[in-house]
């Protein structure tokens, strides 16, 4: 297949839909890849909202504001793919789309760089109580000493959690000639002179700052807790760029009102405004050396025009090729391009017999099947056939008819 192939569908037809401000990157790739209805929202939508507007819409691209419930998934009658442009997909009904057949994406390491480097900028600025001693200057209090303000070399980082985020974060740390300690619930492979922990326990006895880059699940809900705060080293700080249910935030203030935790950087939280300029409360505010940001942590431009092409490219290619590579509801399939032949998507319920009802029928029809590609997950197998490209409307409309399909494409 040449690069210049045309789709099956003409592309003034596919509504393409960007919520929450995303990067006009998505928007420009779209429109010089050929397609004309590309809409762009600022803010986020409602349940309600969005199941007025989904109906014909085929791309739909989010962050972390809008929420894909059920009732969104089947409303959306044309769409074939979700892109989240930001780490999570906790605000995607993923069952759903599993159901649907709908692929659905995200951007797992495009912003890493951004949230590592604020980590160290704001390790820096609560070791030397810098929030203080600003805070004071602004009331035009001069408050020149050194007294509980030290340096980052020779101190210890403690990772909780060493993925994307947590070994760039590792990585800069060392390069301030930190040690770095971390753990984490799967065994992973130490970068530069890192040591692995056995417990949370013995990292946040011994680390003067303490980072979390952990996922949000029923697992590490509340994982910084009252308990665990008494483990911490006398005068460490926390920081939390994460999630927001990570951190008991009641139990964070009282450790700080009592001086056994020295300060803290919290840029997420368990509830958060919609919009900006939405009134915003939290525990912490008015405390000594504590930073509050409104989730900013990947909010660079540099990472959000990293997000933007790198979804937008996965979309495209989902849309435009089959190549499912990055998808989180649908198996992944690195697919090669093919001349002379039509190409067929087909998903359906990962059940014993399905392939082989696929094969036969197509046997029966007489219908030459030149490529054939099979991934399967715990509930979804995604085919791709590629087939003689006169009968590739009758192989559509039999493949249809296959027992345990969710959906069936003719790509081109």
């Amino acid at each position: 297949m040449s690069t210049s192939i045309k789709t099956s569908y003409p592309k003034d037809k596919i509504k393409v839909l960007f919520l929450e401000n995303i990067s006009d990157a998505a928007v420009q790739y779209f429109k010089i890849q050929g397609y004309t209805d590309v809409k762009k929202i600022s803010g986020a939508l409602s349940e309600e909202e969005l199941i007025k507007v989904i109906k014909d819409v085929h791309i739909l691209g989010i962050r972390s504001k809008t929420f894909i419930s059920k009732k969104v998934v089947d409303s959306a009658k044309k769409l074939q793919a979700i892109g989240c442009f930001c780490i999570g997909t906790n605000q995607v009904d993923m069952k759903a789309c599993k159901q649907k057949g709908i692929a659905v994406f995200n951007a797992p390491y495009s912003n890493t760089r951004s949230v590592a480097e604020l980590v160290i900028g704001s390790s820096i600025m609560l070791i030397r109580k810098i929030i203080d001693k600003n805070n004071a200057a602004h009331k035009g209090i001069w408050n020149k000493e050194a007294k509980g303000s030290f340096e980052l070399r020779g101190k210890t980082l403690g990772l909780i959690g060493y993925g994307n985020i947590g070994t760039q974060t590792s990585i800069m740390a060392e390069a301030m000639g930190m040690k770095v300690k971390f753990y984490d619930i799967e065994t992973k492979l130490p970068l530069g002179n890192a040591q692995a922990v056995k417990s949370i326990k013995e990292l946040v006895s011994s680390a003067d700052i303490i980072s979390l880059h952990v996922p949000e699940t029923s697992a590490t809900k509340n994982l910084i807790n009252k308990d665990v705060l008494k483990q911490f080293k006398q005068g460490s700080i926390l920081i939390n760029y994460a999630r927001g249910e990570v951190v008991d935030l009641d139990a964070l203030a009282a450790a700080l009102k009592s001086k056994h935790i020295s300060g803290a950087a919290i840029d997420v939280y368990p509830w958060e405004p919609e919009k900006n300029g939405d009134t915003f409360e939290t525990p912490l505010q008015g405390l000594s050396n504590v930073i509050l940001t409104p989730h900013i942590g990947g909010s660079t431009e540099e990472a959000q025009e990293n997000i933007g092409e790198d979804v937008s490219i996965k979309l495209y290619q989902y849309l435009e090729r089959g190549v499912s590579n990055g998808s989180l509801s649908i198996p992944t399939i690195s697919l090669p391009p093919v001349d002379g032949a039509h190409r067929i998507l087909h998903i359906h319920n990962n059940v014993p017999g399905v392939l082989s009802a696929i094969n036969t029928v197509m046997s029966k029809n007489k219908i030459n099947i030149v490529g054939q590609y099979l991934k399967t997950n715990d509930e979804i197998g995604y085919v791709v056939l590629d087939v003689d490209s006169k009968l590739s409307k009758t192989a559509l409309a039999l493949l249809k008819e296959v027992k345990e399909t969710i959906r069936v494409r003719l790509l081109y």
